[in-house]
């Protein structure tokens, strides 16, 4: 199965939204919450080649994206293979 990588802050209806998406397809995943800054707000921006909204999600360090592009892989049904499913 795919390392699945999430960057979130608190109350972000987007973040909900991806996470749901997630655990309905029942896929483990690393949460960094980025509600008080520090060191991982920067690597994530520098993953996400300069996008500092969140979540930007990560399948085995390819950079998804947002809630919108995950769920827009789902609805193209390329979600699961990149998750291994």
């Amino acid at each position: 199965m795919a390392k699945v990588e999430i960057y979130t802050r608190d109350f972000c209806p987007f973040c909900t939204r991806a996470r749901a998406l997630l655990e309905s397809k029942g896929i483990d995943f690393a949460e960094y919450d980025l509600s008080m800054g520090g060191p991982q707000r920067m690597e994530m921006v520098q993953r996400a080649a300069g996008r500092t909204s969140v979540p930007q999600i990560f399948i085995d360090d390819y950079h998804v994206g947002g809630s919108d592009e995950l769920a827009a892989l789902d609805r193209a049904g390329k979600l699961d293979s990149l998750l291994g499913l």
